[in-house]
């Protein structure tokens, strides 16, 4: 899919096109260029540079016209930052420095229309949502679509356990906790862990 880059430094797109190897792109400095390829491409990825367009960012996601496949990277990504922004409709979040083989990843993970953070914003994710566990409404939807079993498994992913972590606290094997995973998803409709922590809380 068309890449769309959005920053006000051309060395930051220069540096994300060379070290992903990015051939099919275009690049907007500015707002107004980022409005008028909106108008004119429907589909494409948004790969924002909060550190330089922040401000631009957060109109877009107050205004509710953030593109549907946004991706927003900065230098030193926060918690709190990435909590808001994935809250607010951004599909993917993390450092602009990553290696390639996690942004290929965070680029497939967004076209499956789902929702890609680093594991410790996902965890902090998870953990935060936590202080009441579930809501009334979640818990009698889980209680009559899933077993007693993935009831528990939903339970510690709420609290931002791994797979590894959960099939510790249940003593089974990692295997049987992504099969337990897996048919969640299927059950409740959802993608992933965040857009289950999403639903539930």
């Amino acid at each position: 899919m068309y890449i769309v880059f959005f920053s006000t430094n051309i060395d930051t797109v220069t540096e994300w096109k060379e070290r992903h190897g990015i051939e099919l792109f275009d690049a907007c400095y500015e707002i107004e260029a980022l409005q008028n390829t909106l108008k004119m491409q429907e589909d494409f990825i948004l790969v924002a540079d909060y550190d330089t367009v922040a401000n631009d960012i957060n109109r877009l996601i107050a205004s509710n016209s953030l593109p549907k496949y946004s991706v927003v990277l900065e230098r030193a990504p926060e918690l709190l930052t990435g909590k808001m922004l994935i809250s607010h409709g951004v599909k993917a979040y993390g450092n602009s420095r990553m290696l390639t083989h996690h942004y290929s990843q965070l680029i497939k993970t967004v076209l499956e229309g789902k929702i890609w953070t680093y594991p410790e914003l996902t965890a902090f994710m998870a953990k935060s949502k936590n202080e009441s566990l579930m809501s009334r409404d979640a818990k009698e939807m889980i209680e009559k679509r899933l077993s007693d079993k993935e009831i528990e498994v939903v339970t510690h992913i709420l609290q931002g356990l791994t797979n590894e972590a959960i099939a510790q606290v249940l003593n089974i094997t990692t295997r049987t906790v992504k099969a337990h995973v897996s048919s969640i998803f299927t059950k409740l409709h959802v993608n992933d862990r965040l857009s289950l922590v999403l639903l539930l809380k």
